[in-house]
Parts: structure tokens; C-alpha cells; sequence
């Protein structure tokens, strides 16, 4: 399958431009690719030029111009004639596999951590997919058995990554690795304005140290169907302020994978300097993190989405 036909797919509920396809591309959890303007707009030139799509130009008042794609019957026929064609087979990539193949060298320690690692990863993402099935699946809706259809393809990918997680449980029995998983006791809160709410986090028994307390805020914005969290630096060790640990670029890292907009709230100047001021300088220019002096400038860029 290449992106043209999910391109094809979408044009077909609606027209749309090539920035609401890369959206809705970037959005879905089983449309896979990165969907960068590169591949949206190098596809949708691929279709103009073999007619399945049509593009007008829409102009607007103090604003740029939008181009708006619209599929052809030539391009319907082309996407029917590729749903009817022959499936091809589930397409396994997974590169823990391969780790796992020649992870007899390692040492009980090591293999311990690297189980834990990867069930870290498939809870997260347990959660990140029954979180967006209950908020509703995206789908055209057009009818009761295609919004059917959407809602089972959720059920797929959750039922995978639990099939993922009992077999991973299974592993360890049989090599009789223990689960040592450190709880560390995060006090947050959910606080509520109007419509909106975030998860705020302003104290933790231990000081977040790993990728996997940076997993447990994002499981707690899930459970509580929001994701906008706040994030006090005192509940975050001093690693995080060493670029040199690498403690802050992955959970950053898990933060943006996982959608999860954060706002953290440091009041101590004297841990901003040197390469970490110059992180923080380049993450206030985008808007998955930012930093800020106090709860309520926090609040206010959080809401704004």
C-alpha cells in the first residue's frame, strides 16, 4: 500500500487541503507513515497528474491562499479497485525482536531492564489507544457499519498491544526474570476550567528520574482524558537538568510521541544555564513544551488549545 490510497480514503469522505490531510494522517494510529509535507505533496501531485484528483485554489481575505483537493471519479475507481484488491499479510516490524535475538548475553540486571523498558512502552500504548477509543474513534460516520468498521480497527491495535503484553509476561515467567519495577508515588491533581482540564504534578515521593515516570504522567493524563499536564521542577532530579544524562531529551521525546502537551513551571533561575537554557530557548518556540515562571502563565498557554 503506498500513502496515495490513504490519501484517496480520506478525499473520498471529503475535500480537504494537503494540511488537514497531514493531520488527519499524523493523527491516525494505523495510517503509519510520518506523513511530512514532502510525501503529502509529492503524492497529491502524483494524483493530479493521473486524474484522480482535482485542486481549486480558494482565496482568502488577509490570509494565503488554500488549495483545496477534491477526488475524481477516476480517482474513486482506482481506490475501490485497491480495497477489493488481495490483503497482503500483517507486516511485522519490531525491532525488540531483534534485540531479543541476541539477548542471551546479557545478565539477568540487564535483561530485567530490557523487559522493563518494552513493557513500558506497550502499557503506554494501551492506554493512548483505549484513551482515544473512548473519547470517541475518529471515523466519517457516514453510516452505522463504517463506523463500525472504525471502531474494530481500535479494537485490533488495543487487543495487539495486550496480546504483546501477556506475552511478555509470559517471557519472564519462563526465563524466571522478576518484575522489579521501583513505584514511585506521584501526587497529581486534576484541575478543572470550564470545559478544559490538565493534570498538574507538584510533588512526587522520589524525584522523576527515568523514561518511565515521564510514562506514568502520560498514563495519568489519559486516565483522566485530558492531555495538558503541569510539571513543578521540584519534582524533577537534578539529571534533568544535565543535558549530559539525556534524562530530559527522553522524556521530552515521550511527551511529544504521546501527544501530550507540557508545561513545566520553574521558579529556580540558577538551573537554567549553559546547554539546558539553550533547550529551553528552543522548546518555548514550539508548542508541545514550554517553560514558565508561574502555574497561572502555565495555565493560560495550556488552554489556549
Amino acid at each position: 500500500m503506498s500513502i496515495t490510497h490513504a490519501i484517496l480514503g480520506i478525499l473520498s469522505w471529503k475535500s480537504v487541503t494537503g494540511y488537514d490531510l497531514k493531520k488527519i494522517i499524523q493523527e491516525s494510529p494505523f495510517m503509519y507513515w510520518s506523513a511530512n509535507n514532502n510525501q503529502i505533496y509529492k503524492s497529491l501531485v502524483q494524483l493530479l497528474d493521473e486524474g484522480f484528483v482535482t485542486c481549486e485554489i480558494q482565496h482568502q481575505e488577509s490570509l494565503p491562499s488554500k488549495k483545496i483537493y477534491t477526488i475524481t471519479e477516476e480517482g474513486l475507481s482506482e481506490l475501490k479497485d485497491w480495497v477489493v484488491s488481495t490483503p497482503e499479510p500483517p507486516d511485522l516490524k519490531n525491532s525488540f525482536l531483534i534485540q531479543l535475538a541476541w539477548a542471551d548475553q546479557l545478565s539477568a540486571a540487564e535483561l530485567n531492564a530490557l523487559f522493563t523498558k518494552y513493557e513500558e512502552e506497550v502499557r503506554t500504548q494501551i492506554l493512548l489507544q483505549q484513551e482515544q477509543k473512548l473519547r470517541g474513534p475518529f471515523s466519517p460516520g457516514r453510516t452505522a457499519r463504517e463506523i463500525y468498521l472504525w471502531d474494530m480497527i481500535y479494537d485490533n491495535l488495543i487487543d495487539f498491544y495486550k496480546r504483546e503484553w501477556e506475552w511478555i509476561q509470559k517471557l519472564r515467567s519462563e526465563l524466571r526474570v522478576p518484575m522489579e519495577k521501583e513505584e514511585n508515588q506521584m501526587k497529581v491533581q486534576v484541575i478543572e476550567r470550564g470545559t478544559k482540564k490538565y493534570v498538574e504534578c507538584a510533588s512526587t515521593e522520589t524525584a522523576l528520574r527515568t523514561g518511565q515516570d515521564a510514562l506514568d504522567l502520560i498514563a495519568a493524563c489519559f486516565e483522566n482524558d485530558t492531555n495538558l499536564l503541569v510539571l513543578h521542577a521540584e519534582t524533577l532530579s537534578d539529571d534533568f537538568f544535565n543535558l549530559r544524562t539525556g534524562l530530559a531529551g527522553e522524556m521530552l521525546q515521550k511527551f511529544m510521541n504521546y501527544r501530550v502537551k507540557a508545561a513545566l513551571i520553574l521558579t529556580n533561575e540558577q538551573v537554567v544555564k549553559g546547554r539546558f537554557k539553550e533547550l529551553l530557548s528552543e522548546a518555548n518556540k514550539g508548542n508541545d513544551f514550554r517553560v514558565f515562571g508561574s502555574t497561572g502563565e502555565a495555565e493560560e498557554w495550556l488552554l489556549s488549545f
